[in-house]
């Protein structure tokens, strides 16, 4: 419309607003309509036509099976070494998806708002058949609005903050970062370490709190009271000097500390430094890094991740239930390393 702005295009919650549905009924009478009731077809149906709703052909070509492209964001270079998971993922994605006939398309975003700009002018253009988004957060407004707009996606991350991880709108894969932490310390322990400190994020990250969940509880279980769990524990932003410096400062208020777990391998290559490599340390990725030098960490098994991601893709495509919950949690595992052929220059 000349001089005005443009009409808005109705989405699937229009339908199902309109029509006093739910967005999954919708989604049925469109792919799957013999599970539905006559009557209620019928008055999605009549919803459909007032309101000029057109299905995105992209989402149906990967409803009928059809070779599908799937769009994932190429992240911007981190000044972490813990990034190479992602890169890992996307090459693990990459590789499974070619084995079942999908394509993946790259694209790049400055910020979560730039990104919606990728989507809609991709989802325009009919160019890709689903989304896979990393690194997600609590209220999302990607995640927001691809499902508002109808879009096949998963998430590698949980939908943290929210009080249902199981919402159908939302199909995740994610790593349990609890558990392999927990493993991790456990093991130390067993090893004979008497007090295994953590060395994690700032209080509020999703992902970091479920980690130094897991070496609480292992300490927990062994007899060690909150307050003495408090005292063994410090935070630092991601980075190898602020782990240094934070791992320095744990040692100087424990000085008999005989182990510590990270919450990445940034952080882990930091502490090695700070303890010239004579305190055991458990870092978080098992990035190349880790394998190099020859220090333990926790492998977040991305091959595994991406087969998750690719058959939850399938079953939204089916418009089906990906099981009881509609998520994949995948464990871990714990790699320990004696010694590396680097170590030793910490020394």
């Amino acid at each position: 419309m000349a001089g005005g702005m443009p009409k808005r295009l109705p989405t699937v919650s229009d339908v199902a607003a309109l029509a006093g549905v739910s967005r999954q009924t919708v989604s049925n009478v469109l792919n799957s309509p013999a599970v539905v009731r006559e009557g209620t077809r019928e008055r999605v149906h009549t919803a459909i036509a007032e309101l000029g709703y057109r299905p995105h052909t992209s989402a149906r070509r990967l409803r009928t099976q059809r070779a599908a492209t799937i769009a994932v964001r190429l992240d911007p270079v981190g000044g972490g070494i813990s990034g190479a998971v992602l890169d890992r993922f996307l090459h693990a994605l990459a590789e499974r998806g070619e084995e079942r006939g999908l394509t993946v398309m790259l694209y790049t975003a400055v910020d979560p708002d730039d990104e919606i700009r990728q989507f809609r002018r991709l989802v325009d253009a009919a160019a890709v058949d689903a989304f896979v988004l990393a690194s997600t957060y609590h209220g999302d407004p990607r995640t927001e609005w691809l499902i508002e707009h109808d879009q096949a996606f998963v998430t590698f991350g949980r939908p943290w903050g929210i009080p249902d991880l199981t919402d159908p709108k939302h199909f995740w894969v994610d790593v349990d970062g609890r558990h392999g932490v927990r493993e991790a310390t456990e093991q130390l322990l067993a090893r004979g370490a008497r007090s295994v400190g953590f060395l994690g994020w700032p209080a509020g990250s999703g992902t970091g709190d479920e980690r130094r969940a897991g070496w609480a509880e292992a300490l927990r279980d062994a007899g060690f009271d909150d307050a003495r769990s408090a005292a063994l524990s410090i935070v630092a932003e991601e980075g190898v000097a602020s782990g240094r410096e934070a791992a320095r400062a744990l040692l100087e208020r424990e000085p008999h500390l005989d182990a510590l777990v990270t919450a990445s391998d940034t952080l882990a290559l930091g502490a090695l430094i700070a303890t010239g490599g004579r305190v055991p340390v458990v870092g978080f990725d098992n990035t190349p890094v880790a394998e190099a030098i020859g220090f333990s960490s926790i492998d977040q098994r991305v091959d595994e991740v991406a087969v998750a991601a690719l058959d939850l893709l399938d079953a939204v495509g089916r418009a089906q239930s990906a099981g009881p919950s509609g998520h994949r949690l995948i464990e871990p595992r714990v790699v320990m390393r004696e010694s590396g052929p680097l170590l030793g220059l910490l020394r």
